[in-house]
């Protein structure tokens, strides 16, 4: 009996010992893992910003996946919110702060415990790509957290490993979601022509994404210096395309409610007549034209269309990539003339 007491009092004094240990470890933490992403940040942001998207990368969801997920009234943005339970208990996150495309913060509860803060950097690189740094920290740690990480090495090791398997989900479905693209033929069309300004030039076909990031920024820079008035979205009309000998020639255009008389020797005044094309919508990154090009004219061999020889060919940008960052939602039309 005296042997049990004394195990009693032995292990009543580990059990002390240990809370004592636990108790005077650190109040506050801090765990950060940054991922390199070959997206614009403004892609990234806004799969972020929007709670409805984190289930697709949650490494805890993934772990376990009988999490019951409720997505707040609100999901996006200063205010959204979502919650969840899961084997470990219920947990709530919100967003309070954010600075589009740039950083965003947030708040993490689980259960009844002090919150923690989760913050979200963005920070683009010169090559396009974006370092995404993902950081929770706190400065009131309960003490059953503080348990649970002295149990699991810390807190980084905690906590890291599962901030960097939901980075490189982030990742994966970010760029697969950049990637995906439409292309329909939507046949035969008439083209309402009209008036526009322009600047030509001819290059190598390999030259020609370069000479026209050169061209099409000019051509918009002279509308916008000279109050010209746009009737439309920017297109490219191509006279010749090469590919043997690798030329092509081609105009950058601004379409305008009326004919305009130029000031620079560069910029020409042109005027479309109505025509009648096989259109073809693309939807998706610039990168897939060729495919949407190849398509139409398959097209028109298909339904033994002739095109005219001196066109026009046009290619319309309905999209602002610099308003809509991600390729994936950018819209082209291509118009090939064919004879009556």
């Amino acid at each position: 009996m005296k042997a049990f007491k004394y195990i009693l009092f032995a292990l009543l004094i580990l059990v002390i010992g240990i809370s004592i240990y636990i108790a005077v470890q650190p109040n506050s933490f801090e765990v950060t893992r940054t991922r390199t992403i070959n997206a614009p940040s403004a892609v990234i942001y806004n799969n972020v910003i929007d709670f409805k998207n984190w289930e697709a990368w949650s490494s805890w969801v993934e772990k376990d996946p009988e999490t019951v997920i409720s997505l707040g009234n609100t999901t996006a943005g200063v205010g959204g919110s979502y919650s969840w339970v899961d084997s470990h208990g219920p947990g709530k996150m919100t967003t309070l702060a954010t600075n589009p495309n740039q950083s965003i913060e947030q708040e993490l509860q689980f259960s009844d415990f002090e919150p923690s803060k989760v913050t979200w950097n963005f920070e683009p690189s010169e090559d396009g790509k974006t370092n995404v740094t993902w950081k929770m920290h706190s400065d009131k740690v309960p003490f059953m957290f503080k348990a649970t990480s002295l149990m699991s090495g810390g807190f980084d090791n905690m906590i890291g490993p599962d901030f960097e398997r939901g980075l490189e989900k982030l990742d994966s479905i970010v760029v697969e979601s950049m990637l995906k693209y439409t292309i329909k033929v939507d046949g035969i069309a008439n083209h309402g022509g009209g008036y526009y300004i322009y600047n030509t030039t001819s290059c190598k076909i390999t030259d020609l994404k370069d000479k026209m990031a050169e061209m099409l920024p000019k051509i918009g820079s002279y509308a916008r210096q000279n109050r010209i008035a746009m009737a439309g979205a920017p297109f490219v009309s191509y006279y010749k395309w090469d590919e043997p000998n690798n030329a092509v020639i081609f105009s950058c255009c601004i379409p305008t409610t009326n004919q305009i008389i130029t000031t620079d020797s560069d910029i020409l005044s042109g005027q479309l007549e109505p025509f009648k094309a096989v259109k073809t919508t693309l939807k998706g990154n610039y990168e897939n034209l060729k495919e949407a090009w190849d398509e139409t004219f398959k097209y028109i061999e298909n339904y033994k269309l002739v095109p005219k020889e001196i066109g026009p060919n046009l290619e319309v940008y309905l999209t602002d990539p610099m308003t809509t960052p991600n390729p994936a939602d950018w819209i082209t039309e291509i118009y090939i003339a064919i004879e009556e």
